[in-house]
């Protein structure tokens, strides 16, 4: 299409083109013209959020949920800076994100104007791309590529400088077609090399991550799995790249992660790694693979390959079209035995007793509750926290595109992810964790919910303090407590003056019936979950923690 048109308009019809159907944001002077164009929009809603923190996050949610990009915006320096947290989320957990962020007029640039920062350097670090749009007429050419870039690749956030004065001016624009996301494969030699390597194994694993993810592979990677039978764990909150069901699924390599992840992990002599970057939670502090372990690195960012460990076999390809092509080796698959023991010593992980404290609600059981009562493709979106050991560790997802997290460890991600997941898949159940501290940070964004009809279910683990942080207090300063304690807060009192429908949970029987009455709902729905504060992580207590410490000294 060419046509004489606005910056702004322009931008609005190439969002069109890319099936953008929702953008997040807190409005701002420096962007109206682009609001104002969005106003026309027969396609794109605009979600006006309380902060930009939560603005990116929805943003990044939805990205996950539709693996399409997200896009965010905000105004000038202050409104970017808030929205960083969301970019930096979206870099760190591959999401294709495209921001934009209005600046101040031209004109104005270098004089420290208005709220003025440079914002293509401010975000250099933690964007795939960073752009200012100075040209009318190469408007298509940059929002494009903008799209392009986010897309393509590992998937990451661009940021697009948009001053004032250039959304208002007009030129021919020349719009489309839309991006096409290029998906490389392995050749046939790279093919042969996985073959031979996987061919004198003993103890093969899959380490699976947002790369299948992203590619739409989750099927093809059971079928690969299943071909060869070769157990699968999963990266650090990936658990929906793989049926946790599965008798080929051992678990999930995260924080506080069973004992017999580790083991498989250790005891593995070649790791096939597809999709993912070998993060340093993945890896357990980058202890794994080890160098006497063979790897075999499929990912489609060059960049990633090498970064952690130097592989036997690198390859740079999209997952999907690497496993498409992986299902064409033909072993005889001899491990039978280390896979059955796999799955086996997993199981046996799950059915570890806890000894959680009669008098307080048991989390193992909210667990089982959510298990329960929610629908098998309800999506679960969480903060960062302890109490997120126990989703991961007792929660079976069972179907793909059911889990939401932040890999970042972003604290305050839980609601407004859940929110940006649900506008995603208004037709799916979402319910969101957080812990008190986490929930504090966006707890504004109950009344986006709320404004816009977003019924959404928040669960909150109240125990009146930053647990994960204490917990590494009193790890490395045993009873030397500052910092981390904080107020009592009722937020179920605070949620119902939000227009939230709220209740308390102190007792499983109590959490049981709150979730029901949240599922029959169909405006949003917060349960706060009071939790043992001492209870302090899925493995330890306060008490446990201190006398580990006594005994080392």
């Amino acid at each position: 299409m060419t046509k004489l048109m606005s910056v702004a308009d322009a931008i609005v019809k190439c969002m069109e083109l890319e099936t953008i159907s929702h953008v997040f944001c807190v409005p701002g002077e420096s962007y109206l013209p682009l609001m104002d164009s969005i106003y026309d929009s027969q396609h794109i809603k605009l979600i006006s959020a309380r902060h930009e923190g939560g603005a990116a996050f929805m943003a990044d949610a939805y990205g996950k949920a539709t693996r399409k990009p997200g896009v965010a915006m905000a105004t000038r320096g202050v409104g970017g800076a808030n929205l960083a947290i969301g970019i930096h989320t979206a870099y760190q957990d591959s999401t294709p994100m495209v921001v934009f962020l209005g600046q101040v007029h031209s004109k104005f640039r270098g004089r420290e104007g208005f709220q003025e920062v440079d914002l293509d350097q401010f975000f250099g670090h933690i964007a795939k791309w960073t752009v200012e749009l100075k040209d009318a007429e190469r408007t298509p050419e940059l929002i494009h590529r903008a799209f392009r870039i986010a897309q393509s690749g590992r998937p990451g956030p661009v940021v697009v400088s948009l001053p004032e004065d250039v959304l208002r001016e007009e030129a021919v624009m020349n719009i489309g077609p839309p991006v096409d996301v290029p998906s490389p494969r392995p050749t046939s030699e790279e093919v042969e090399k996985v073959e031979r390597l996987l061919g004198d194994a003993e103890r093969p694993v899959i380490i699976a991550g947002g790369g299948v993810i992203a590619s739409h592979g989750e099927r093809l990677l059971v079928e690969f799995a299943e071909k060869l039978h070769i157990p699968v764990v999963a990266s650090f909150r990936r658990q929906d790249v793989f049926p946790n069901n599965h008798r080929l699924y051992v678990g999930h390599a995260g924080l506080s992660t069973f004992p017999s992840v580790i083991n498989t992990m250790k005891e593995a002599d070649v790791v096939l790694a597809i999709g993912t970057r070998l993060s340093e939670i993945t890896t357990q502090d980058y202890r794994f693979p080890t160098t006497e372990q063979r790897l075999i690195h499929i990912d489609i960012d060059y960049d990633t390959l090498g970064k952690v460990r130097n592989p036997q076999i690198g390859i740079v390809s999209d997952a999907t079209s690497a496993l498409k092509e992986l299902l064409t080796i033909n072993i005889d698959a001899l491990w039978g035995d280390w896979t059955k023991s796999r799955r086996s010593d997993y199981e046996q992980d799950m059915l570890k007793d806890l000894n959680e404290d009669e008098d307080w609600i048991k989390m193992r059981g909210v667990i089982q509750t959510l298990q329960e009562k929610l629908p098998k493709d309800a999506i679960i979106t969480n903060d960062a926290g302890n109490f997120a050991g126990w989703l991961h560790s007792f929660y079976c997802f069972e179907k793909p595109n059911t889990y939401i997290g932040p890999t970042s460890g972003a604290m305050g991600y839980g609601l407004p992810g859940a929110i940006g997941a649900k506008l995603a898949h208004p037709d799916k159940v979402v319910v969101s964790l957080s812990g008190d501290g986490g929930f504090m940070m966006t707890i504004q964004e109950l009344e986006t919910a709320v404004r816009y009809g977003v019924p959404v279910i928040a669960l909150i683990f109240n125990n009146s303090m930053y647990g994960t942080i204490r917990m590494h207090q009193e790890m490395h300063y045993p009873e030397r407590v500052i910092g981390t304690e904080l107020n009592h807060v009722d937020f179920a009192k605070v949620s119902e003056a939000l227009g939230v429908k709220a209740f308390r949970a102190k007792t499983n029987v109590e959490f049981t019936k709150a979730i029901e009455h949240a599922l029959a709902s169909d405006s949003p729905v917060v349960i706060e979950v009071l939790t043992n504060p001492e209870q302090i992580s899925l493995n330890d207590t306060i008490h446990s923690i201190r006398q580990k410490s006594k005994q080392h000294n």
